[in-house]
């Protein structure tokens, strides 16, 4: 299993493309498996660059994993599928990789399982977690919540627009540009490219890409908007 994941990893583009990373959450899309490949092949269709799998109160672990094979089987490679949390799973579906967060297997750890080759995601809540990307061996960070969201029960106050500037900052000094950094949490069509504009690579979605199930023409509008985004603030420096 790690030798696969290890070879397929080996030709992907580095840095990893964040721009339009569709989270296919079960707690607010559901669990029919055959929907969410669906949803996911909608996505990338219209743009999405990478796809994760979160299923936060997951009580059956070989649902998941079936779940998480139908996702990868409908993308057929065009984009990278990421397990949220569960490095087992993502071993076992032979996924391209793991999103963490602050309290789940340590990055170190996570490589060390999955190998070179794979992607390794963190989130990043706080300028001391900023701080300490420099020493760990993950390929993004994605910071947030940006803004309130009811997709995830989250014990932490937003950081804002002017909270995630800060931690970008803060992130690029402890890694410098190569480190991809996405944001997370209440971004959508109205706010995605101020979120942009603030210093992320790239946004984070669920309900923003996946709600109703028009996710082709959501993914269509919002990477239009991500691309100009980028493309302002590439100039404006």
């Amino acid at each position: 299993m790690m030798a696969g994941m290890a070879e397929r990893g080996a030709g992907r583009l580095n840095p990893v493309d964040l721009r339009l990373y569709g989270l296919i959450d079960v707690g607010v899309l559901g669990s029919d498996g055959v929907r969410l490949a669906e949803l996911a092949l909608e996505a990338v269709a219209g743009g999405c660059t990478l796809l994760q799998y979160r299923d936060k109160d997951m009580e059956n672990a070989r649902a998941a994993l079936a779940r998480i094979r139908a996702i990868r089987a409908a993308v057929e490679g065009r984009v990278p599928v990421l397990v949220n949390d569960r490095v087992d799973l993502a071993l076992a579906a032979e996924a391209e990789g793991v999103h963490l967060g602050q309290g789940d297997l340590h990055p170190d750890e996570a490589r060390r399982l999955l190998g070179t080759g794979a992607i390794i995601g963190l989130t990043v809540k706080s300028g001391a977690q900023a701080d300490e990307l420099y020493r760990l061996p993950v390929d993004y960070a994605c910071i947030g919540g940006v803004f309130a969201t009811t997709s995830k029960d989250n014990p932490d106050a937003p950081v804002g627009l002017d909270g995630l500037q800060r931690l970008v900052v803060r992130g690029r000094l402890a890694r410098g540009s190569g480190l991809p950094l996405g944001a997370i949490a209440g971004i959508d069509a109205g706010n995605v490219a101020d979120v942009i504009a603030a210093g992320a690579d790239g946004v984070a979605v669920i309900s923003a890409l996946f709600k109703d199930g028009a996710s082709r023409d959501r993914a269509r509008d919002l990477r239009e908007r991500i691309d100009l985004a980028l493309m302002a603030r590439q100039t404006k420096n």
